[in-house]
């Protein structure tokens, strides 16, 4: 360590992480906003910031798959947190959005736009806020993984964009808040994918399932969905889809 430099505390790491789940990989620049506000937030640079945040990226596994290389020197650490975060999807993104509003100095609920006249009180009020900040991680995560893009129709619209579980919310606790098992998608083709429709493949690529093909007479059918078979999707630029997730999907939710 450079003289001057102070060493990263597990909070500190815990706040990057939770920006870098945020980030598209191809912002992760010490001149976002983003990156910039959470240096003022705990007493960094920017720059050291924004040099964590590619750290990150040398240990995210779906950067790896693909080639893409990130900072070669993160340190013990920086994996110890990694790995403790990625392996526990369904408390971390919790306790990282409660740390974030301690240092930002406001309530959870207004940090994540919660509006607290809709909420039951006592332990279902926790209950209620946990699950509505989750599904904003959740869908933060993805829609930035996939640079607010639908994976199927390349439409760059974040208002139209659903972040869609590949295995359901109700079948796997564990990876609900998983970024690997979430896809960025418009809201007809998720209400597809949902009800078996359509599935993405292992190799990324896109099938129509037969009981749309029956009805590819029709101008709405071919335009919307037939247009698309075979093809490949819009890949995120980090947490790719999981492989397990996908044949999930192909084996037990696709309409043959």
């Amino acid at each position: 360590m450079k003289k001057g430099q102070k060493l990263w505390t597990r909070d500190e790491l815990i706040l990057a992480i939770n920006l870098y789940c945020k980030l598209p990989f191809g912002r992760l620049h010490r001149t976002n906003p983003h990156v910039i506000h959470l240096a003022e937030l705990i007493g960094r640079t920017p720059s050291s910031i924004a040099y964590k945040l590619v750290n990150f990226a040398s240990l995210d596994p779906s950067l790896k798959a693909r080639g893409i290389k990130g900072a070669s020197n993160s340190s013990n650490l920086d994996k110890i947190i990694w790995d403790e975060f990625y392996n526990n999807w369904e408390e971390l993104p919790f306790e990282s959005e409660k740390l974030l509003s301690k240092f930002e100095n406001k309530s959870i609920e207004e940090l994540n736009n919660i509006d607290i006249k809709s909420l039951p009180k006592g332990k279902e009020r926790e209950r209620v806020v946990k699950v509505r900040v989750n599904q904003s991680f959740f869908r933060n995560s993805v829609l930035a993984s996939y640079n607010y893009t639908c994976c199927v129709t390349g439409l760059k619209n974040p208002e139209l964009l659903i972040a869609g579980h590949i295995k359901p919310w109700s079948e796997d606790e564990k990876n609900r808040l998983n970024p690997c098992n979430g896809i960025a998608i418009n809201g007809l083709h998720d209400k597809a994918f949902e009800n078996g429709l359509m599935t993405i493949t292992p190799d990324y690529k896109i099938k129509i399932s037969e009981h749309l093909l029956k009805d590819k007479d029709q101008k709405a059918i071919e335009n919307l969905f037939l247009r698309y078979e075979g093809k490949e999707i819009f890949l995120p630029s980090k947490f790719l889809p999981d492989v397990n997730f996908l044949i999930y999907h192909n084996n037990v939710r696709f309409k043959e």
